[in-house]
């Protein structure tokens, strides 16, 4: 049985070498497995103390996806065989490690270069939002539509998504909208662009750079992958959402959630894209949306490890209490689409309590 992420090495000219990381489990469009998550941090690790690895590329096998997000099936199973101490312990680990696989790659001590070609959504996005390079093709396509399934935007899209032009990152996170390459490069998440047909020969432009060379091999990086963009031309479609930006500020100018609710209801929405994600937002689940719009607003004021430690705490009782396991089923499991969310609550208080950490110390709390 062939491992879930191929590691592999390419000399470069001067005899050093690039570390390539393909996920590999093209039959779930390369979905995030725990196991995964090991091997990848495993990986990282060894490679940025390895002096004779020099940069790092991180992609997706087969045609379809760089990763469609978590394998979060497992997580229904888990609900219907363990005990609540032990869902918790396996929900602690999976998020646990995702989230310090995430904030490694942030943090990279050495050049990473990740493509997203094809679909990138939920935690392939985590993946790909910290990489040092972020490279489009003209078939990326991304969301985060943990709303549709009762999580909420997590591995670090709280940080990100606050960080957006205008408030486009809170209507991504409500509605789960898709958007494209294009997109990604003006909403500030991805930094370059090049033509799908390309990355087979990535690994081999890089090995042609001088890696021996003092300054900073990123300016090298950087002029390699503008040449590629320029290759491309107009092959990258055009964005889908950043057209809308006016109107999607209009329809969330509020700084309540119920208060946007309400003014969505309203809405006379001519634009069918926009039409489509307002009917996402009302039916997803009201505890993700009430996690999301608290999310937004407060890791602005927050560091990326802050974010994280916050997300462990929201996700892991998103399993033990929230809506994400029905979100499963109804979505993944049964695939019904009509999940039994459950109904929303008053004031602050319950909302309070999906921020506290269930047993003993938040392993991602900075003391």
């Amino acid at each position: 049985m062939t491992e879930p992420v191929r590691l592999a090495t390419h000399p470069t000219a001067d005899g050093h070498l690039i570390g390539i990381l393909t996920l590999d489990s093209p039959a779930s469009l390369n979905a995030l497995s725990l196991e995964m998550i090991q091997l990848l941090q495993g990986a990282l690790t060894r490679w940025e103390q390895d002096p004779a690895i020099v940069c790092v590329l991180l992609q997706g096998a087969g045609e379809k996806a760089f990763c469609a997000g978590g394998d979060i099936r497992s997580f229904y199973y888990r609900k219907q065989e363990a005990s609540h101490s032990e869902l918790f312990g396996y929900a602690r680990d999976f998020f646990l490690q995702e989230y310090r696989l995430d904030h490694h790659i942030h943090c990279y001590g050495k050049p990473l270069v990740c493509v997203a070609d094809g679909i990138c959504m939920g935690g392939g996005i985590g993946l790909f939002a910290g990489a040092d390079f972020r490279v489009v093709t003209e078939k990326s396509l991304f969301a985060m539509p943990e709303v549709t399934i009762g999580l909420y935007p997590d591995v670090g899209a709280s940080w990100f998504l606050s960080r957006m032009p205008g408030r486009l990152g809170l209507w991504l996170g409500l509605t789960g909208a898709r958007f494209n390459g294009a997109d990604a490069l003006g909403l500030g998440l991805a930094d370059h662009a090049m033509a799908s047909r390309e990355r087979a020969e990535l690994p081999a432009r890089l090995a042609t750079l001088d890696w021996a060379a003092k300054e900073d091999p990123r300016e090298q990086i950087d002029q390699l992958l503008g040449g590629l963009r320029r290759a491309l031309g107009e092959a990258l479609p055009a964005p889908v959402i950043l057209p809308h930006q006016a109107r999607i500020h209009a329809l969330l100018a509020g700084r309540t959630l119920q208060g946007v609710m309400d003014m969505l209801d309203r809405a006379e929405l001519d634009e069918p894209d926009l039409a489509r994600a307002r009917d996402t937002c009302r039916t997803g689940s009201p505890i993700s949306r009430a996690i999301l719009w608290r999310q937004y607003w407060t890791a602005r004021r927050q560091s990326l490890a802050e974010v994280f430690a916050d997300e462990l705490a929201l996700s892991v009782n998103c399993v033990l209490k929230g809506d994400f396991v029905e979100g499963v089923r109804a979505l993944l499991i049964d695939k019904d689409k009509s999940p039994r969310w459950q109904a929303p609550q008053t004031g602050e208080a319950w909302l309070d309590a999906f921020y506290r950490w269930p047993e003993g110390d938040n392993p991602l709390r900075l003391r």
